[in-house]
């Protein structure tokens, strides 16, 4: 998928690493279902394992796919004014948090990445 590990990483922390939109819960399920021991190595993987981790992964929506589809949704609630939207637009905080004291992370975030 594009990504390199180090070897002595664990495989379920590696990849909830390294994968945009990929938890720890999400990995876990991942080697549950491959049938890999969550606390193995990146280093003791052979190459149909590897196959099989990169086949279950492009089945996923996740790092550009998932990025996309949530700008969308931002790019929707703007178009149709919701709540939500308007809270974008004015680079604010949209789920309820305080604006008095701790808005700054959230006037960053609206204005630099989420701006389209």
């Amino acid at each position: 998928m594009g990504k390199s590990f180090r070897g002595n990483t664990i495989i379920r922390i590696g990849l909830a690493s390294k994968f945009f939109g990929l938890g720890q819960q999400q990995s876990q399920r991942i080697c549950s279902k491959l049938g890999l021991y969550p606390e193995m190595r990146m280093r003791q993987l052979d190459e149909p394992k590897i196959l099989a981790i990169t086949k279950e992964l492009s089945e996923l929506k996740i790092e550009n796919d998932l990025k996309s589809e949530i700008l969308s949704n931002i790019r929707l609630k703007r178009e149709t004014m919701s709540y939500q939207g308007r809270r974008h637009l004015a680079g604010l905080p949209v789920r309820g948090q305080r604006t008095r004291s701790n808005a700054s992370t959230a006037k960053k975030l609206n204005k630099v990445n989420r701006r389209l």
